[in-house]
């Protein structure tokens, strides 16, 4: 089995142009779009994927739901929602960990062997980007140890600071 730290990748670019197995859209509780990657993957994705994220009843924070990708190259969209931050003492570290938790396992489950990520509630959540690398990346590693059917997980990330980021905590992991 291929450890961990081989299976995962920081790549920079536009999460709706992977043709992966699924990305993973940083989500509202409606699951009915929004701003930021989830108005984005929304868009590229056309209006069957909101019509299908609308039968599911949204999802609570720290959840995970899977829908199928309709116009995107990703067969499928994991829609994770993320903690809005408020200071730190609101359990945000463990709901963001559950985010990447139960997408992991949902990929799992489903036979998927391929999932991006964009930095889950980085944006307009105000979860600090530091932070949550560590705990994406570190929760992904564990997650990884688990479900050996998936291939790679790539961190998509939208700015050079975010990309250096993650190369950096990546990078940490090797031996």
């Amino acid at each position: 089995m291929t450890p961990s730290h081989a299976r995962m990748v920081a790549w920079q670019g536009d999460i709706t142009t992977l043709a992966v197995d699924a990305i993973v859209n940083a989500a509202n509780s409606s699951l009915l779009g929004g701003g930021g990657v989830d108005g984005a993957i929304h868009r590229a994705a056309g209006p069957e994927l909101l019509a299908e994220c609308r039968t599911l009843g949204g999802c609570p924070t720290g959840e995970a739901r899977i829908t199928r990708g309709y116009r995107l190259p990703a067969r499928h969209v994991i829609h994770a929602v993320g903690p809005v931050w408020s200071g730190g003492s609101h359990h945000e570290d463990e709901l963001l960990a559950s985010c990447y938790r139960n997408s992991l396992a949902l990929a799992a489950t489903q036979g998927l062997r391929t999932v991006a990520f964009p930095a889950i509630s980085t944006g307009i959540y105000g979860f600090p980007i530091e932070r949550a690398v560590r705990i994406a990346v570190a929760e992904t590693a564990r997650a990884l140890d688990r479900y050996p059917n998936i291939e790679q997980v790539t961190f998509v990330c939208f700015s050079d600071d975010a990309y250096d980021l993650y190369t950096r905590e990546l990078a940490a992991l090797r031996p």
